[in-house]
């Protein structure tokens, strides 16, 4: 093939370029900061909305629990779900820097909406506020779909890669602060912003985050002349498509054992993968040239990429239909971090002072996940790993499934615990005479309500990290963006199927005029039942897991 392959076309770039590159070379450290700035501020804004809703919801719109939960399920589903249509967008249209831009404006817009319906003076129950309230979160999952999916990618892209040894320090650094000031984020918005709600109202409350928005899409066009912006590129859905296609269409096909020289297989030039694997024998029918003359043009080139694909786009698919029954089993698992709405009005319901004076905000609690997550994580790399490598006298590391593993048992556990918690708060409540009052705090401090978030914290430190960590390592460096999005995917499905549970539990349990599980009261209700039965579907979905591990093989790194 003529086609020069990507490495070759960077270096003659770096040659043709070689006076813009050096005056690219300190891009990276004026432009960094004005993105991770973009991001932190987004996430200030967006999380400190989403924390508090379904207190809003319930009380400005008068909404139901399951009403209200299940708007925000959907809300969330969307927030996680368009992050992967943005990453499409932007490869295949747009750009990184465009998508962000128009995100960041969709999301502001969003806000802005939000706000305008803490002021509408008309009843919150007419068409007019209610419509007000759906547009503006489309809008802000829209702009989610924009920011969320490119701004890492996109910081990335400022540090030259064809001096990658180079400014490989600059790119760390740059991931670690982007993701020491985005857990910082969620926790000021869990915090500060969820405080000024409860205190000065929900005007100034949704007031503040337009505010930090617009601060979010000032400091990412403020360095708009500095950023370093890559041509875009085709996407890989297309190719992933054409091998599904073409296997379809030469399913007949008879296919010889690996090695044997009856089949030649098409290859991209310097493709260091010379036959396609074992696995997923199928879909090599792809790559397979029947007719040299009729599938293969003078160039080099396929003659029709929809009848013959080549060996690399073959493994691309496999590798992604490979990793989708442990992806599931991430799915299963972020349903128990969709339940925060319950977490806050649970409470909502108990003592929250700490201290004579300072009353601890309900929504707030729900940080205590997110703290953990920042704690645990330089503790168990700083600290654990090097103490346990100086007393075995050798490195010391968990393998991404052991650690997968162990996030679905924290979460198994956090469930377990949060019903055990509950059913003690009931049944003090009942005992107070609280059982048709939802108003009056029970004597039980609110802070019994940690464990089961530190619990959670270390589910998402395992599993949801070990995610990542699984899909950037098993699927091929072409495939990094969608890998990257897998996760948010997942948390997407996971947030539609909690409202699917959560609806089934809810028509069930109040069947013959029984008040339901999930009852809008918290006392009349039995969310500890709730919580034990998704504790019940976590500990299937560790058998599950184990099952999936099982057939999967070894991962890279391990024999």
């Amino acid at each position: 093939m003529e086609e020069e392959s990507l490495e070759q076309r960077l270096i003659n770039e770096h040659q043709q370029e070689e006076t813009s590159s050096k005056r690219n070379k300190g891009r990276s450290f004026i432009t960094l900061p004005f993105i991770i700035a973009n991001e932190s501020f987004e996430k200030v804004a967006s999380y400190g909305l989403t924390t508090n809703m379904i207190v809003y919801l319930m009380n400005d719109y008068k909404m139901s629990l399951a009403k209200g939960q299940n708007l925000l399920f959907l809300w969330t589903a969307a927030i996680n779900f368009l992050p992967i249509v943005g990453a499409f967008v932007a490869d295949s249209y747009l750009g990184r820097f465009l998508t962000i831009g128009l995100g960041s404006i969709f999301s502001l817009l969003g806000m802005i909406m939000l706000w305008m319906t803490t002021i509408v003076p008309e009843a919150k129950t007419t068409a007019g506020p209610y419509a007000l309230l759906l547009s503006s979160f489309l809008f802000i999952a829209i702009g989610a779909g924009g920011v969320r999916p490119c701004s890492l990618a996109f910081g990335a892209d400022q540090v030259d890669q064809r001096e990658y040894h180079k400014n490989r320090t600059i790119l760390e650094t740059f991931f670690n602060w982007y993701y020491a000031c985005g857990c910082f984020s969620v926790v000021i918005a869990m915090t500060v912003i969820v405080y000024i709600q409860d205190h000065w109202g929900w005007a100034i409350g949704f007031g503040v985050p337009v505010i930090l928005m617009f601060l979010s899409t000032l400091f990412l066009f403020l360095a708009a002349p500095y950023y370093v912006m890559n041509q875009v590129k085709r996407s890989l859905f297309s190719s992933l498509i054409r091998v599904a296609v073409v296997a379809f269409r030469n399913r007949k096909m008879n296919v010889q054992p690996l090695g044997s020289s009856v089949h030649q297989y098409y290859l991209e030039k310097d493709s260091t993968v010379i036959v396609p694997s074992d696995k997923l024998r199928c879909l090599n029918k792809a790559c397979i040239i029947q007719d040299r003359d009729q599938d293969i043009g003078p160039d080099g080139m396929a003659k029709n990429p929809w009848t013959l694909c080549t060996v690399e786009e073959v493994e691309e698919l496999k590798s992604l239909i490979r990793v989708l029954p442990i992806w599931s089993t991430g799915v299963i698992m972020s349903i128990h971090a969709s339940q925060s709405s319950f977490g806050l009005l649970q409470a909502e319901s108990m003592d929250r002072h700490l201290g004579p004076n300072f009353e601890v905000p309900a929504a707030s609690f729900i940080t205590f996940s997110t703290i953990v997550i920042v704690v645990w994580i330089p503790i168990y790399d700083r600290i654990l790993l090097p103490l346990a490598s100086w007393v075995y006298g050798k490195p010391v590391t968990l393998s991404v499934k052991l650690r997968m593993g162990i996030g679905l048992f924290c979460a198994f556990m956090s469930m377990l615990v949060a019903g055990i918690v509950e059913n003690i708060r009931r049944e003090r409540a009942i005992a107070q005479g609280f059982m048709d009052n939802n108003g009056p705090a029970v004597l039980m401090s609110a802070f019994w309500l940690v464990p089961q978030y530190i619990f959670s914290g270390l589910a998402e430190a395992f599993n949801a990290i070990g995610q990542n960590e699984f899909f950037y390592t098993e699927m091929p460096k072409s495939m990094s963006s969608i890998a990257t999005c897998l996760f948010g995917v997942g948390m997407a499905v996971a947030n539609l199927l909690a409202s699917l549970i959560f609806n089934l539990v809810n028509d069930i349990t109040k069947r013959g005029g029984e008040e339901s599980w999930v009852s809008s009261n918290v006392n009349e209700g039995h969310y500890d039942y709730y919580y034990w039965f998704l504790a019940t579907i976590c500990s299937f979905n560790m058998l599950y897991y184990m099952i999936c591990c099982w057939c999967y093989g070894p991962v890279a790194g391990e024999v």
